[in-house]
This record gives structure tokens, sequence and C-alpha cells, in this order.
């Protein structure tokens, strides 16, 4: 397996991005976290213990260390307090893409190719709207999946338009794991010289005022499922 990982441009658009208030802080992080050197994966706005504005980020190569994440609060805390975007106190969430990460950009689709993946359409292709299988690479501005639930005489490939998703995502894999661990090892080589485990467990919490409203900035990696289970709750 080739070592080199594929660096995409750091200017690359989103063409899968949300809607409503998310959008509204997405439009407010995105170019704070470009000024230092991170991109913008996902803005994901839940419930959970009152409300969670959770913000996933990475750098170019697709590493988030906690260092970095607390970076990125320190800069996007009083952004956000300015605009205040959000009526009610909130907690916000600075966070790596994860194992099981959302694909965004048409490059994600690239590095992933030979990885499963399940993707909703926010418009029925080939007759539905949810697809799951492995991912091909692309073509144009188009994923191409070969499902894994395709029945005799169906045609298993499907192109998949990036821009018409609402959500596309990596299914977690012991292969995925396993590429994760590698790349992750051989970023931190490339900056440091030693060895980490990628998406390692890690909090760091701290309680500040928000105009008034209570907001408690979290800095996490985690791995596995129960990683998993903590951030995407609510999605």
């Amino acid at each position: 397996m080739n070592d080199v990982v594929q660096m995409p441009p750091d200017d690359e658009p989103r063409m899968i991005v949300e809607p409503g208030l998310s959008a509204r802080v997405a439009a407010l992080a995105e170019p704070v976290l470009a000024t230092l050197g991170y991109r913008l994966v996902r803005v994901h706005i839940s419930g959970s213990d009152g409300c969670t504005v959770q913000i996933m980020a990475e750098k170019p190569d697709g590493t988030m260390l906690v260092e970095d994440c607390e970076v990125a609060s320190r800069a996007l805390s009083p952004v956000l307090d300015e605009a205040d975007p959000v009526d009610r106190a909130y907690r916000l969430e600075l966070s790596s893409p994860g194992i099981d990460r959302p694909l965004v950009r048409r490059s994600d689709f690239m590095r992933y190719a030979n990885h499963v993946a399940k993707i909703e359409m926010n418009v029925p292709a080939h007759g539905r709207k949810r697809f799951r299988g492995m991912l091909l690479g692309v073509e144009g501005d188009c994923a191409r999946l070969q499902r894994d639930d395709a029945k005799t005489g169906e045609t298993a490939d499907v192109l998949l338009p990036i821009e018409d998703m609402a959500d596309a995502r990596l299914v977690l894999t012991d292969q995925l794991i396993a590429e994760s661990l590698r790349r992750g090892k051989l970023a931190n080589r490339e900056q440091s010289g030693t060895d980490f485990e990628p998406h390692a467990p890690a909090q760091n919490d701290n309680q500040r005022p928000h105009k008034g409203k209570s907001k408690r900035n979290d800095f996490k990696r985690a791995s596995g499922k129960d990683r998993d289970r903590t951030q995407h709750e609510g999605d």
C-alpha cells in the first residue's frame, strides 16, 4: 500500500453543506479556521446537554490533534460571541472528523476509495435516496459506489451527484480502522518524528460566559464506536 497521502488544495470547497442555523455557524467558522490552516468539515447543532454546537475540523492531510482543537476554539469563541448566531445557551464542541467521518469534499470520496460508505440523497437517484456500499472513487462531480444490496439482475455500480447528497459518511470497518491508524502514524512521523494513536480519547472542558448565556467548550478526539455515539449524538 502506498504511504503517500495525496493532499487536497486548502481552499477546496465543501460540496455537502448544512442547512439553516448550522449553515450560519459554518459561514462564521469556515474563514476563521482557514486562517489557521484548518478546514471545516461539518457543523451540527443538537439538543443534547441543552444545546450543543459541534464543529468538526481538520488539517488538509485529514489529521486534527486535541491541541489543534484548542487553538481553533480560542479563535472561534470571540467570533461566535460577537455574532451570537445561537439564541440560547449552548456548548461549543470542537472535534476531529473521527474515523467513520463525514465526506463533504470531492477529495474525500477520492481519498477513501475502497472503503464502505453510506449515503443519503436530498432527491432520489436510481429510484432511491439511501445507499450503502464500496466507494470506487469519483467521476466528474459524482461519486461511484458499488451497492452492497444489489439483487441479481440489478446494476451494482451507481454514480451519485455529490452536490445532491444530504449526508455521506464512512462505515466503521476493521479495514478503515487499520488505515486510519496507519495514516495517523505517518502524519505524526512527518510532523514530530514520534508515533501516536489517532483520534485517541481526549477532552478538556471549561465554563465561560457567553453574553449572559452559559457556554462550555469541549475539545475532543475519540476512537471507535464509543466516540461516534458521543460525537454524533442527535444525528
